[in-house]
């Protein structure tokens, strides 16, 4: 799959995909010409205001509570830097290195809207951390919304703090050394700049964004595994009755299944079998296509914010010719919202898989070998993995809790309505990472189930699902240390090429189709005297 070298901020709206290129593909990030103009621009207004002497908010003023308090000269550059340390103030484990990146991603994006008033160094700065690998160690904990992490990221650019750099973590100071940079020099506004807006939790969501969608793919995938192991009854994925309800999400699950399960003789054999299935497996397109949709608004909600200045106060105009103007963008509701309905929609993509697996094991409902080993008794087979699929889905149920209705007061009464969004970005992760385990535990059984079906062809792409889990983890003939199986597992289902190549063999496989009917029809049509075109049938299962 290919992906973008480099990522260009300039006149055109900025995507989720554009963080994820950066911040875990390691794309460089450059600004175009009009971006830096825009960017120089605003600071001239800073100048302008620190030369007239005019009181503005962030500009020659303290800070929060101390907004009232005039500052002037060698003072604001003092405030800037101060900012920096003493909000630089975070708990507990680092975040990941793309995390980090990805948050400084989204805050030059905000810098490129020329709202900010920032100086054109510091941005520069952190383009170099970016493109040179230089990522600041960022505790994870600590923000209502913004402040916290992004001021550690900031001191980093002073030389203060602890870097990931070529593999060990030294000293800011150290690793600007080696690539010959020195320690920014920081001005009127530049300290607020840096610690103000949404990019943390933006930057977060973009991130969660991308693994969000490569899961309902797998989740797809690895459902229609067990539906065909359990040997589902299709009429309920019927496409005259899944347009009954058309729900974009619905709609485009039911596709996926359909072309992931074609040409099923485990399916065609078993039609009749039941009058109905249980719940968890005949409303597949109806759970995950809801996720989907969720999805959907969360990610218009998200790239809007990305695409937004989100810092206070805001310059506007030109220097001759401006207004700043203190607002609340940087409250972040917006995305909190979104980080919380994607933690919900998450959790209940894992709820469904573990109802799904459990039936899997059960021999009460499988017609499957009870914990599916062929010498139960001795063997315990896939019993317990269950219980850690359980236990994921109940820490899952505290996660999805929204962070957003959270409130606290903060800076003396002055920020008293807070968004927790870096919250709720951060226990989305927790909530996907989770999903994952429970996924992959679901990928083990489905697969386990296949190895009791001798003789029919299974579906084109729950086959080729089947096999690519294969290369890496073997059937169970008698108990062995699960553990490591659960993580080859994981470690497939977040790879990305390796969920292209099953949707591309139901791609292929549908073209196959398609072409020998219209050349079938063509030849009919020609006998007969007449002309006719075929429906198309599978028309192929998107990757995204």
């Amino acid at each position: 799959m290919s992906r973008a070298d480099q990522i260009i901020i300039g006149e055109s709206q900025v995507t989720w995909q554009d963080i994820t290129a950066v911040a875990r593909h390691g794309a460089t990030l450059s600004l175009s010409d009009s971006a830096w103009a825009r960017i120089d621009n605003a600071q001239a207004i800073v100048q302008s205001i620190v030369t007239s002497g005019e009181r503005a908010y962030g500009v020659n003023t303290g800070l929060g509570a101390l907004c009232n308090v005039s500052l002037q000269g060698e003072q604001l550059s003092r405030l800037s830097r101060n900012t920096l340390l003493s909000h630089a103030c975070g708990v507990g484990p680092a975040l990941p290195d793309e995390q980090t990146r990805a948050i400084i991603c989204a805050a030059i994006i905000n810098y490129s809207q020329g709202k900010s008033g920032i100086h054109r160094q510091v941005v520069q700065a952190l383009l170099a951390l970016l493109n040179r690998r230089i990522t600041p160690q960022v505790p994870s904990q600590g923000s209502v919304g913004y402040l916290t992490h992004m001021a550690h990221i900031g001191v980093a650019l002073l030389g203060v703090g602890q870097v990931s750099y070529r593999g060990q973590v030294v000293s800011a100071l150290q690793a600007l050394s080696e690539e010959g940079l020195s320690p920014v020099e920081l001005g009127a506004k530049d300290g607020l700049c840096l610690v103000n807006g949404t990019p943390c939790m933006t930057g977060l969501s973009c991130l969660a964004i991308a693994d969000v969608n490569r899961l309902m793919q797998w989740a797809d995938v690895i459902s229609a595994m067990t539906f065909e192991g359990l040997r589902g009854q299709l009429d309920a994925f019927d496409e005259t009755i899944i347009a009954l309800k058309p729900h974009p999400g619905m709609q485009q699950v039911g596709k996926n299944l359909r072309g992931l399960l074609a040409g099923s003789e485990v399916l065609a054999n078993s039609q009749g079998i039941r009058t109905q299935d249980a719940l968890s497996i005949r409303s597949i397109p109806q759970v995950h296509g809801a996720t989907r949709d969720q999805l959907a608004h969360a990610t218009r909600q998200i790239e809007t914010e990305l695409n937004s200045a989100t810092d206070n106060p805001l310059l506007l105009g030109t220097p001759d010719a401006y207004r700043v103007v203190s607002q609340a963008n940087p409250h972040g509701q917006s995305v909190a919202m979104a980080a919380d309905l994607l933690a919900i929609a998450m959790a209940e993509l894992g709820s469904i898989a573990e109802r799904r697996l459990d039936r899997l094991i059960n021999p009460t409902v499988s017609g499957l070998p009870a914990f599916l080993v062929s010498q139960p008794g001795v063997n315990s087979g896939m019993m317990i993995v269950q219980y850690v699929a359980a236990s994921l889905c109940a820490e899952n149920r505290q996660l999805a809790q929204p962070a957003v209705i959270d409130n606290y007061v903060t800076s003396g009464l002055q920020e008293d309505h807070l968004s927790m969004g870096t919250s709720a970005a951060l226990k989305l992760h927790k909530v996907l990472e989770n999903v994952t385990q429970i996924l992959a535990i679901e990928y083990l059984l489905a697969a386990q189930a296949f190895e009791f079906f001798k003789g029919p062809r299974f579906g084109i792409g729950t086959e080729a699902a089947w096999r690519l889990l294969r290369e890496r983890v073997p059937a169970y003939d008698e108990d062995r240390w699960l553990a490591p199986d659960i993580a080859s597992s994981v470690t497939l289902l977040k790879n990305e090429e390796s969920l292209e190549t099953v949707f591309q063999v139901c791609r292929d496989y549908a073209s196959a189709n398609i072409s020998n009917s219209r050349s079938s029809s063509a030849t009919n049509a020609g006998q007969a005297g007449a002309s006719s075109e075929p429906t198309e049938i599978n028309e192929g299962v998107a990757a995204s």
